[in-house]
């Protein structure tokens, strides 16, 4: 260890038993009617100062004393709960923008290809939609700097930066010979929790949630206007992988969908402030289309309240797989430094009562987590479903508590590809978006009208060749017959990634979830969430 380090640790020790002895001196003050905790507290910062003593003295290797004390921090809060959480400095600002539901910078969606920052696509209302950037365009150079072979970290920095500045970007676009500039002004970017709102047929709308942030009501309710206006009479709302957010949005996006004055979640913590109870307001509420609501293991938090409220209230559907089961509420609390601690405050209910958090043990984590990805999961989860605690729903159904929301209708997702296939998808290269950039682009004149693209173009034996041919030039090698065993679903995708470019997320989405087993088998049971609108009104 260097003499520097050497007594600068000394010196942090000192400073950090003197901040923990404060700590001590003010939990003694709240907890002076329990003794035990300040004896513990006062016995544990000693035995603290005097690890970080030895390990200044002994250690043979230089010492990173920031990182020694995150991963602390970490082990204090993994032994409460799998949710209660240490959020060092780094990675708090990326999170705060999740939640804002924004950030200030140009507005892209972007990957690094073949060296380059490759647009995916312009963020719709941003200033790289303003300007015109498109699905494709690469990057070469930003402010007169070269960047080819830049990485993503440099690429937030130099692309984000304070609204009304602005970057000037050198842009290469497939068809047109050389490079062009363009100064974009920077501004706020929206994050979208709507991944994707589209209709699956003439009567059926579908809404992706990714995330419950800030703005998801009102991203939400703008979905909903949207399908509206294309005829939507009945809805799948994906809430696949949705991991959560702000329990008010789970709130809000639930009373989107109920008419009656019940309540949609409450949570019970051992502080008064933590106890909320949550109840719909019948005028913000729809019953004018049946609803199936989608859900997986990876549903969890905010998901299951929105899932749980559905069901309980039988306003329709719950259809998938059983959901993650969270259910703790967690408040986020900032630290000096930048830093942040979540911890859970209570536990939250659905409208019947149950609470849907799968047991754990404290400081098992990794088991915690790894139980989600069983095989046989869903049959583990049945067969101990009568040991779980059954409640009864508004109209009288059973249904249960425990662990997750268990689906009214089970349907697991299928997608068996071959190596080859799945190789293909998972490239870093991702080739069909390359393929699809450049087919969008030297054959707009066929590619002019949404709906006519969606109904009537197909991949012809001519385009699946040229892809495969196009998959050699970017030295991805792969067996053509293995390809073709999967080929109805490499069509899907090559025209989802065509109509993507050419017209948005949303109407990619619509065809690739024609592929999808878990939303088109989904629609086999709309006359069942049907039945639950003549008791909803």
């Amino acid at each position: 260890m260097n003499f520097k380090l050497k007594r600068k640790l000394p010196l942090l020790g000192s400073g950090l038993l003197g901040f923990l002895l404060a700590i001590v001196l003010m939990a003694s003050y709240a907890f002076s009617s329990n003794q035990n905790v300040y004896r513990i507290l006062k016995e544990k910062v000693n035995v603290l100062n005097q690890i970080i003593t030895y390990v200044n003295h002994f250690y043979f290797d230089d010492v990173d004393l920031e990182k020694i004390m995150d991963g602390a921090f970490h082990g204090l809060m993994e032994e409460l709960d799998p949710h209660s959480t240490y959020i060092p400095a780094k990675d708090q600002e990326n999170i705060d923008e999740l939640f804002r539901g924004k950030f200030q910078g140009i507005g892209i969606e972007f990957d690094i290809l073949q060296g380059y920052i490759t647009v995916i696509s312009p963020i719709p209302d941003s200033p790289s939609d303003h300007v015109g950037l498109q699905s494709g365009d690469k990057i070469i150079s930003i402010n007169e700097e070269d960047a080819y072979k830049i990485t993503k970290d440099e690429v937030f920095k130099k692309l984000r930066g304070k609204k009304g500045s602005s970057v000037d970007l050198s842009i290469q676009r497939i068809g047109v010979p050389k490079p062009f500039d363009v100064t974009i002004i920077r501004d706020d970017i929206p994050i979208y929790s709507v991944a994707a709102a589209s209709m699956i047929d003439d009567s059926t709308g579908y809404i992706f949630l990714r995330r419950f942030s800030a703005t998801t009501d009102i991203e939400v309710k703008k979905a909903l206007d949207k399908l509206d206006a294309s005829g939507m009479k009945r809805l799948v709302f994906d809430l696949r992988g949705n991991s959560g957010g702000f329990l008010e949005q789970a709130a809000a996006i639930s009373n989107l969908f109920i008419t009656t004055p019940d309540t949609l979640v409450f949570t019970k913590g051992k502080i008064r402030e933590s106890n909320q109870v949550f109840m719909a307001n019948p005028k913000k509420g729809r019953n004018d289309f049946s609803l199936i609501v989608l859900i997986n293991r990876g549903s969890a938090s905010a998901s299951e309240i929105v899932a749980g409220a559905v069901q309980d209230l039988d306003r329709g559907l719950v259809i998938g797989e059983t959901s993650f089961g969270k259910g703790l509420v967690q408040r986020q609390l900032p630290l000096e430094g930048g830093s942040a601690l979540r911890v859970t405050i209570a536990r939250y209910y659905t409208p019947t009562g149950r609470l849907i958090q799968r047991p754990y043990e404290d400081g098992k984590d990794h088991a915690y987590y790894r139980e989600l990805y069983d095989k046989d999961r869903e049959a583990k989860m049945d067969s101990l479903k009568e040991l779980r605690p059954k409640y009864l729903t508004k109209g009288g159904r059973i249904v249960y508590g425990g662990g997750g929301i268990t689906p009214d209708i089970y349907l697991p997702f299928k997608n068996k590809l071959t190596r080859d296939t799945q190789k293909v998808i998972r490239s870093a290269k991702r080739p069909i978006f390359n393929f699809g950039s450049n087919y969008a682009s030297n054959h707009s004149l066929e590619i002019s009208n949404a709906q006519t693209f969606k109904k009537e173009w197909v991949v012809s034996n001519d385009v699946f060749n040229s892809f495969y041919e196009y998959l050699a030039t970017d030295s991805i090698e792969v067996s053509r017959d293995s390809l073709l065993i999967d080929l109805s679903y490499i069509q899907n995708r090559i025209k989802a990634e065509i109509s993507g470019v050419a017209f948005g997320k949303d109407e990619s989405a619509a065809i690739r979830i024609q592929t999808d087993n878990q939303v088109m088998g989904a629609l086999d049971f709309f006359k069942e969430a049907d039945a639950f609108l003549q008791t909803s009104h």
